[in-house]
């Protein structure tokens, strides 16, 4: 049976609803020019939008989601940064932007998907695609296949580079939820904040990496993101930043000029931080009440957050309440890491808002029979 424990933490900030904020209603906080812009929280929060939704060629930010299949293929077990990968003819041919890559050389998937989030490289996209998944069309599948899943209605693929196609499409909105989806990979942030870097292929000739989307070197905060240009699409950029515990995404598609894209990120950039955050109610600091132990050599078991509970909203608004749920009590034995109970985010109408698992800090090992003839000699 479980206990209902609340911690009233009665800290006025956030709005239980966030109301989308039009284009119209913020042209004087955000002067917006591009085609489309959206920026959003992480969780999908949507602060400002200029038709996001509409159907456009997108350019390099088409390796978002080149991107984010590698990785899935690595999570999945079925491809690892490790593995050495052979550059085809067809990869070593691609045009646009590239770290030209011999054919028939072998390089380390890890250096391709670098060179792929650094300098946008086609190359090292078809040859990642082809190892991943035995061809581009199947690669592209499983780029199609993985939109679909994230209910992507706006886009469609038909490469995995970017390069001009004419049925291959996006829009802002489906672009900010691609890089929410990617900057959850740990090894993304590894590498997209890399300035300048050395490619060095197998025979030892070096080419140079410089990293398009010039924010992570010149906005305080910003750590990833992917440019795009086309003469189709017109300059384009995705990117994120974070300060403190607040991240936020903003995306432009077809900006005039490689300089409106970036002024306008940051412009929004600007706008999110000033009126926006993310408060942490929970992380691994938080004091919690132990819970008793049957049958350990402790009575009781020393409890932490995993990671951290969070909210997203307008600065100073709205209380949010913490619950956690644990049971009376564990029976031993408890190992470290071991789920005992869950922490919960619920707003002033009673609708759980975030959740996340609270562990067992130690270990607790069962008692054996020598420790309960101990107790019995004790209580005698």
């Amino acid at each position: 049976m479980k206990k209902l424990l609340i911690f009233a933490f009665s800290i006025m900030l956030l709005l239980a609803v966030i109301v989308p904020v039009t284009a119209c209603a913020e042209t004087a906080v955000v002067n917006i020019t591009s085609k489309e812009a959206i920026l959003m929280s992480t969780d999908g929060q949507v602060l400002y939008e200029h038709n996001a939704t509409e159907k456009r060629p997108i350019a390099s930010m088409t390796k978002i989601m080149t991107l984010l299949c590698a990785y899935d293929a690595i999570d999945s077990g079925k491809v690892s940064l490790d593995d050495s990968i052979v550059a085809s003819q067809r990869a070593a041919s691609m045009g646009g932007s590239q770290v030209y890559l011999d054919a028939n050389a072998a390089y380390k998937m890890v250096n391709l998907i670098k060179s792929i989030i650094v300098c946008s490289a086609n190359d090292s996209c078809v040859a990642v695609a082809e190892h991943v998944s035995g061809s581009v069309e199947n690669f592209v599948e499983n780029m199609n296949g993985k939109a679909k899943e994230l209910g992507l209605t706006n886009t469609h693929f038909e490469n995995c580079t970017g390069l001009p196609a004419v049925s291959q499409y996006s829009c802002a909105k489906d672009v900010g939820v691609m890089l929410s989806q990617l900057i959850k990979h740990p090894h993304y942030f590894t590498c997209a904040n890399i300035w300048m870097e050395d490619f060095t292929h197998p025979s030892g000739r070096v080419t140079e990496m410089t990293n398009t989307n010039k924010l992570v070197r010149f906005y305080d905060g910003c750590d990833g993101g992917k440019t795009g240009y086309t003469s189709e699409a017109k300059h384009c950029l995705a990117a994120t930043a974070r300060r403190g515990d607040t991240r936020v995404i903003a995306v432009v598609v077809g900006a005039n000029d490689s300089q409106t894209r970036f002024k306008e990120v940051s412009e929004m950039f600007n706008y999110a931080f000033a009126n926006y955050e993310s408060k942490v109610y929970v992380d691994g600091n938080t004091k919690l009440e132990n819970v008793a132990v049957q049958g350990g050599k402790q009575d009781t078991l020393e409890l932490a957050a995993e990671g951290k509970l969070t909210a997203f909203g307008k600065k100073g608004s709205v209380d949010y309440n913490v619950q956690v749920e644990l049971p009376e009590k564990v029976k031993a034995p408890v190992s470290q890491g071991d789920v005992v109970g869950i922490a919960k985010l619920v707003d002033a109408n009673g609708a759980v808002v975030g959740q996340i698992n609270i562990v067992a800090k130690t270990n607790v090992e069962s008692k054996s029979y020598w420790d309960y003839v101990k107790d019995l000699v004790r209580e005698g």
